[in-house]
């Protein structure tokens, strides 16, 4: 048997990995400013994270959902004090797009509507409904094309308010900074115009922070950063450093009932322990503040390179849109400078994504490997 062939492959085969040094097993050490899609928010292999997941093995590592497992209240307590969501519940799941699945899932079971907006540019997953809301026609088979989606430009408040005035939706999808899409993200102004008429016509606003979540952007949830309060929120990837687990806050005005979301792996013992263990170093560690401040200087040094046209995105969800397309100057970087970076749906974006305890002087060495290659 051989893999399914549907991944392009750098020729790049890591074998140990530490902070955002990543060892190839060849003995070649890359710097990793993409985390692997975001995905690495404390650090590969970061001390506390390995003993927490360590010493949780060593007692239990999985059961199903059917028994007590205190870890997922003791995580819910946790995530609601840092996140300052404590009048939302939690469900658990494995992924971002699981995580979407659901919440699109509970909009529709609260409204009893079935049509969805979302917007231009947006990837929320690749399951049924989150690869609907998926602007990405390539991806979505004509089984995923039964549902039913209306994709609007950020900043259309005529088209919104008009759609919504069908009365025809169940919720309002948007990423806070669209991800693959290319870092592009509402106005303040457009945000709150969502909030207010999805709460006039009876639709839920869910925020899909599956990347943007977990201190990314500089705030807890990117969409703090507009003082506004979705119906549900998406979380995954930097959640678990690593360890597959995603799940959706649900604000307690929205009411569960025994069967209504379900799922075997989510909420295990281990991959709770993974989230507590990033919650636990975001804390002690102030890396939500780190990114904030770091924003800064990032955006400062990219501002003295001529090639770079704009930047991106908030906190350590960042890009440089170039006039040319990246994709060579990826491979130049791995290549010959040993640095991971990212691409998105903007061919001339370069995303950069690194760990959350990056330091101001890997930020520096970044430069100097991208000015190497300009």
């Amino acid at each position: 048997m051989e893999l399914f062939d549907v991944y392009p492959l750098y020729n790049v085969t890591p074998v140990s990995a530490k902070g955002i040094e990543v060892i190839d097993d060849k003995g070649q050490k890359y710097l990793d400013f993409y985390g692997g899609h975001a995905v690495i928010s404390i650090g590969h292999s970061h001390p506390h994270y390995v003993k927490r997941l360590k010493n949780q093995l060593d007692k239990i590592g999985f059961y199903s959902n059917s028994v007590q497992n205190p870890l997922q209240a003791e995580l819910a307590q946790k995530l609601g004090t840092l996140s300052k969501c404590e009048d939302y519940n939690l469900f658990l799941c494995n992924s971002g797009a699981e995580a979407n699945e659901n919440a699109l899932k509970m909009a529709s079971f609260h409204t009893k509507k079935s049509k969805v907006i979302a917007f231009k540019n947006a990837f929320h997953g690749r399951t049924s409904a989150a690869v609907a809301t998926t602007d990405n026609q390539k991806i979505n088979a004509p089984l995923n094309q039964q549902q039913k989606v209306t994709f609007l430009d950020f900043e259309d408040f005529t088209g919104l308010e008009g759609e919504l005035k069908t009365g025809n939706y169940c919720a309002v999808i948007l990423e806070a900074i669209q991800g693959v899409g290319g870092l592009d993200e509402p106005s303040s102004e457009f945000y709150q115009f969502i909030q207010e008429k999805c709460k006039e016509n009876n639709v839920l606003v869910i925020a899909d922070e599956v990347q943007s979540g977990f201190g990314r952007s500089g705030k807890f949830f990117g969409f703090q950063h507009h003082g506004i309060q979705p119906d549900i929120i998406s979380i995954a990837k930097g959640m678990g450093n690593g360890f597959p687990v995603g799940g959706i806050l649900i604000h307690e005005s929205i009411k569960a009932s025994y069967g209504l979301l379900g799922t075997t792996f989510g909420g295990n013992h281990l991959a709770c322990v993974a989230t507590l263990a990033v919650l636990e170093v975001l804390e002690r560690e102030n890396l939500i503040e780190n990114a904030s401040t770091l924003d800064s200087y990032f955006k400062e040094i990219a501002s003295t390179i001529p090639e770079v046209k704009r930047v991106k995105g908030r906190g350590l969800m960042l890009g440089l849109e170039f006039d040319f397309e990246v994709s060579d100057l990826r491979k130049k970087l791995i290549h010959n400078q040993h640095v991971f970076t990212g691409g998105s749906a903007n061919k001339k974006l370069l995303r950069f994504l690194p760990a959350l305890n990056i330091t101001k002087e890997q930020i520096t060495s970044f430069f100097n490997a991208l000015k190497a290659e300009l």
